[in-house]
Formats: structure tokens, C-alpha cells, sequence
């Protein structure tokens, strides 16, 4: 009796379940991957289990838009401003290189008379010494700052550069020119600091009517003379 009733299995106290339906799943995180089965406390979106994810995905989508609108709108503020700030600080530059502009100019005018007296004294051969050191550093000095002279004898006299201070006529040229460089002009950064001085001549060809000469016009008075001797 003992030895039958030691190879008898006794049924167990529960019922045991067989579910051959094949289940993935991933076996690091345990997660099962897509939407589960609806059953008893799934699928409402409310509760808890697998299902409870289904009903928050329009709600992720709404604020993903929301948010995606402000980094935009975020953006475009970062990107007015740098614009701004970029304008700003090549008006500032611009502003700022005006200011020294004008004040190397006004400083070179007021140096522009004694340039003069150089010019002069070195057309007299004056310029030696101590006194020619001191005159070819101060006109390199004004070279570097920018300043640059302008008006040689035969350039084709130009309103915007040259100041006549003599005008005549002469046939060795055939347009307006400067045959005489009486003061020499400046410029600095493209612009005109004083106008050259010259003596201007032009072509006899635009001479006028009026001005011909003393021996052409001397004709009829003469013929109207030997008239009037005759009666």
C-alpha cells in the first residue's frame, strides 16, 4: 500500500492554464511592442496595463506642435536681434571712421600753409640743414596720414580740381589746360582738401570774334583815311 501510494501524483489545488498563442516581447525591458488586446482594464486609456498609453498620443502630438511653433518663433527673435546688432555695429564703425576722417582732414588744413612754405623755399633752394630734415619728416608724416598732392604743368584743366587764378590763350595747346601750377592742390580719402591753383590757357582757335589782331582790324581805317584825304 505504501509503495502505490508513493508513485501516485496527487492533482494540484489550482487549475493550471495552457496559452500556446505566441507572445513577443523584448527581453531586456520586458516591453511587448504595439497596441495590446483589449480586455478587462485595458484600452480605455485611463488605467493602467499596456493599453493605458493609447489615449495620450493626440494630446503628445499637440504639445510636440506647440513647442515646435516656439523654438520657431524663438529662432526668428534670435535672428532679428543678431541682424540688429550686426547693423548697429557697422553703423557705429561707419559713424566712427567719418569722425576720424574729418578730424585727419581738419588737422592736415591746418598744416597746409606751412606745406607751402616749404614748396617755396625748396623752389629757392633754401631747403638745406637742419631745416630740410624737419620739412621731409613733416611731409612724410602728412604721406602716411594720407594726404597727397596733385597739379602738374599740362594737365587738361579740371573745375573740380583746379582753381584758375590766370587765363590766356596759346597755340601749343588744344583744350583747356594748366601750363602753370601756381599753388599745388591736396587731397585725402578721395576728397578734395584744397583746389590747385593754376594758370589756365586755351586753343587761339576759341578765340573772339573781337579779339582779332591789330594789324587785320588796322585795314579799313587805314582805306577810310586816304578817303577822307582824298576829299
Amino acid at each position: 500500500m505504501s509503495g502505490e501510494g508513493e508513485g501516485r501524483v496527487e492533482p494540484p489545488d489550482e487549475p493550471v492554464i495552457r496559452d500556446k498563442r505566441r507572445v513577443r516581447f523584448d527581453p531586456s525591458t520586458g516591453a511587448v511592442p504595439g497596441p495590446a488586446s483589449a480586455g478587462p482594464g485595458t484600452g480605455s486609456g485611463t488605467g493602467t496595463g499596456p493599453g493605458a498609453d493609447l489615449g495620450a498620443g493626440p494630446v503628445e502630438s499637440v504639445e510636440l506642435a506647440q513647442l515646435r511653433t516656439e523654438v520657431a518663433e524663438r529662432t526668428a527673435d534670435l535672428q532679428r536681434l543678431q541682424a540688429e546688432y550686426s547693423n548697429y555695429r557697422k553703423r557705429v564703425d561707419r559713424d566712427r571712421a567719418a569722425v576720424r576722417e574729418f578730424a585727419v582732414a581738419e588737422a592736415l588744413t591746418a598744416l597746409l600753409p606751412v606745406l607751402d612754405d616749404i614748396g617755396r623755399a625748396r623752389d629757392h633752394g633754401e631747403l638745406e640743414g637742419g631745416f630740410k630734415q624737419v620739412a621731409e619728416s613733416l611731409e612724410s608724416a602728412v604721406t602716411k596720414l594720407g594726404l597727397a598732392a596733385f597739379g602738374q604743368p599740362g594737365d587738361p584743366f579740371d573745375p573740380t580740381q583746379h582753381e584758375a587764378l590766370m587765363h590766356a590763350y596759346s597755340d601749343d595747346v588744344t583744350e583747356p589746360t594748366a601750363v602753370q601750377i601756381l599753388q599745388p592742390g591736396y587731397s585725402y580719402a578721395g576728397r578734395v582738401v584744397r583746389a590747385a591753383r593754376v594758370a589756365v590757357a586755351e586753343p587761339t582757335s576759341g578765340l573772339p570774334a573781337d579779339d582779332v589782331p591789330a594789324d587785320e582790324s588796322s585795314e579799313p581805317t587805314d582805306a577810310g583815311t586816304s578817303a577822307s584825304d582824298d576829299h
